[in-house]
């Protein structure tokens, strides 16, 4: 059967040859065709549509009435009691005695004829979307999504901000731990930098915790937390907020689109990264290069569109909103605080006191009055722990069995704080000295690191062991040695001098005498002090015994 293109190029050809006086019958001939259809080519250059057959009859057609009858009093029955398809077909069988329909037919029937029903009862169309038009500069639309991540070697999930512009397309993306209201600050507070400025009008969100403590009925009426308007106060914008539901998600279906587009085009395959801050740094340059594509159709790209609307905005205000919550926590007897089910080390000089503490979407600070005396990473999942080594060497000091099995120590060992120099250094003090004496020697090492770079108390140990120098003492000479190779210095006098690659120790009594400048200074004399002896008078007899003088 050919097709209507085919019979189109029939026509032109019959319709070409006729004029060029190709009789009808020479036409048949050629083009192998009747003499009705040379009539119609000639007639007509489009050939008359293919009429549709009547359409087949099927078993439900005598039922079709009874189950329009179901669905339009559906229109006012309460939403869940309302005809189901297995009611519809139940329903036929039982007080019809349909039992030649089958719940296929019956399926089929009522997949269209439902929405055909609401429509003809003037109630609309089940779902209708109406173009929108965004003004430069006037609005944008925020939103989370989570991604997946393999960091640091585990594969982890996260939470991705995005503020995007309605005008431009233009969206700024963050990577985030949680979705808190911290992330959501701070994604706003990365996003307006960013971008150069705040919006004129509306931003538009759902209902997210972060910012709506209740919602209020039907309406778009919300209650709002405290701390976010003062946030959007701070930097003078409206928050608009969505429709709860998939009906909302269609009121800003620009952002919604835009991360699931950023997830299948930057995060496909999995990335893999050693930090929070790496992705983000990743992130921050994939936004730039998604400047240069084109949305749909549109004749300019992102970048193009966004710098018609960037002098637009309104300009960011001077001082800086303080996005971190600040809380007042007691460190227990284990020298930690419990933040969100997790629990952070503090210094043990702390215990029993309380502290406050910055929580940020990333990190944790802790401050005693107005010093700064932790800062922690954020952990990822709940129920965990994240401790230094450092906040328990005071009570080490006092406690030295308590350090093989300390969990802070497990855990600077993965972080790689704890070496397996330092392993290899207390092996042999323990073994030289004791395991009490000797692992109280270790602790006065570790305590030495809170003036000493890593690596150069490391490189210290190092030396030390090779030489047999089991001393705090030793280690923070070898250490400081290190410090002093790093920096240039001027030539030191020359003195007893190792072969190289030996390893040696100083005392510190000579390595002082050594660094002490030439003593000028005379000889001491006594000569002075002999003026103040008694001396004997002139001339004058000794005495005899047993007289007075």
């Amino acid at each position: 059967m050919a097709s209507q293109a085919e019979k189109v190029a029939l026509y032109a050809a019959i319709r070409r040859d006729s004029a060029a006086g190709m009789s009808g019958r020479a036409l048949e001939h050629k083009y192998g065709v009747t003499r009705r259809t040379v009539a119609k080519a000639l007639a007509s250059v489009w050939p008359e549509p293919r009429k549709k057959m009547a359409p087949r009859g099927t078993r439900l057609d005598p039922y079709k009435a009874l189950v329009d009858q179901m669905l339009r009093a559906d229109l006012d029955a309460p939403r869940k009691q309302r005809h189901t398809v297995k009611r519809i077909f139940d329903r036929l069988v039982d007080e019809h005695d349909a039992t030649q329909v089958t719940y296929r037919m019956v399926r089929a029937y009522v997949a269209d004829r439902r929405g055909e029903i609401r429509t003809e009862a003037g109630r609309g169309p089940p779902k209708a979307f109406v173009p929108q038009s965004h003004q430069p500069g006037v609005e944008a639309e925020v939103d989370f999504g989570e991604v997946t991540v393999r960091l640091a070697g585990e594969q982890v999930k996260l939470v991705l901000f995005a503020l995007r512009m309605s005008y431009s397309g233009k969206a700024v993306h963050r990577v985030f731990a949680s979705g808190g209201q911290e992330a959501f600050f701070e994604g706003h507070v990365h996003a307006v930098r960013v971008l150069g400025g705040v919006p004129l009008g509306k931003v538009r969100y759902d209902n997210l915790k972060a910012a709506v403590a209740q919602v209020l009925g039907f309406s778009r009426a919300r209650v709002e937390t405290a701390r976010w308007t003062a946030f959007h106060s701070f930097y003078d914008f409206e928050p608009f907020y969505c429709q709860p539901g998939i009906e909302g998600a269609h009121e800003k279906g620009g952002v919604e689109g835009d991360i699931g587009w950023f997830r299948r085009n930057h995060l496909v395959p999995i990335p893999e990264v050693g930090s929070l801050a790496e992705l983000n740094g990743m992130v921050d340059e994939w936004d730039i290069q998604d400047e240069a594509r084109r949305i749909g159709s549109r004749p300019r790209t992102v970048g193009e569109h966004f710098a018609i609307e960037r002098p637009l905005l309104k300009p960011l205000p001077v001082e800086v909103f303080e996005t971190g919550l600040v809380m007042s926590l007691r460190v227990d007897r284990y020298a930690q605080v419990s933040v969100r089910t997790n629990r952070y080390s503090v210094p043990a000089r702390l215990i029993g006191r309380k502290v406050r503490v910055m929580l940020h979407a990333s990190e944790l600070i802790v401050y005693d009055g107005q010093e700064e005396v932790a800062r922690h990473e954020r952990l990822l999942a709940k129920g965990g722990s994240r401790l230094e080594l450092d906040h328990y060497l005071e009570v080490l000091v006092r406690k030295p069995g308590a350090l093989p099995g300390a969990t802070a120590l497990e855990q600077a060992r993965a972080a790689g704080k704890f070496t397996p120099v330092h392993d290899s250094w207390w092996a042999a003090a323990c073994k030289a000295h004791g395991d009490r004496d000797g692992t109280r020697a270790l602790v006065e090492v570790l305590l030495l690191g809170r003036h000493m770079n890593h690596e150069h108390l490391v490189a210290g140990l190092a030396v030390a062991l090779r030489a047999g120098a089991l001393t705090a003492d030793a280690v923070a000479l070898e250490a400081r040695k290190a410090a002093e190779a790093d920096r240039p210095e001027p030539a030191e006098p020359s003195g007893n001098l190792a072969e190289p690659g030996t390893a040696t120790v100083t005392f510190l009594t000579e390595r002082r005498m050594a660094h002490l400048p030439p003593d000028t200074r005379p000889l001491p004399s006594v000569a002075v002090y002999d003026q103040l002896l008694r001396r004997p008078r002139p001339g004058a007899e000794r005495p005899a015994e047993g007289e007075s003088s």
